[in-house]
């Protein structure tokens, strides 16, 4: 198994980033690695999708677990490299800020030698990546405030 785990606060809303989060269209704004992302039905558990990483080919993914404005997991698994890559994403807001949390870990037969491999371009991403949202909420707020 390999694993990596990501936290910033912003003073972005919950709300505003639960409905990027939801909004499977916008990941591709804020997530600069993917440059596809599609979902064959609502954004609820047991939806599945494709994701397109840049420079790949699109990959399924399912929805594991979907907690409105708190958080969502999924699961992408590539039997051809003999890993499963589980992402979750969590919201925790108190005292007018959100704490954000991105935790990706590789499981499977091969994830001790490939996690390490696929797991660097993620260990300089997933910062960027939440960086980037962060930011888009705050944008999004302000123009509502407008």
């Amino acid at each position: 198994m390999w694993q990596f785990e990501h936290t910033l606060t912003t003073k972005a809303k919950a709300e505003t980033i639960w409905g990027l989060y939801s909004d499977i269209t916008t990941w591709t704004t804020w997530d600069k690695g993917i440059v596809g992302a599609s979902l064959e039905g609502a954004f609820v558990q047991g939806t599945r999708g494709f994701l397109q990483p840049e420079g790949q080919e699109p990959l399924p993914f399912e929805l594991t677990e979907v907690s409105p404005l708190h958080g969502f997991s999924d699961i992408t698994d590539i039997p051809a490299a003999g890993i499963q890559v589980h992402f979750t994403h969590l919201l925790v807001a108190s005292d007018g800020k959100t704490k954000i949390t991105h935790k990706v870990t590789i499981t499977g037969p091969n994830a001790e030698q490939l996690g390490p491999k696929f797991g660097a371009h993620m260990v300089e991403g997933i910062p960027l990546t939440m960086e980037s949202l962060a930011a888009l909420a705050l944008e999004k707020e302000r123009g509502q405030g407008e």
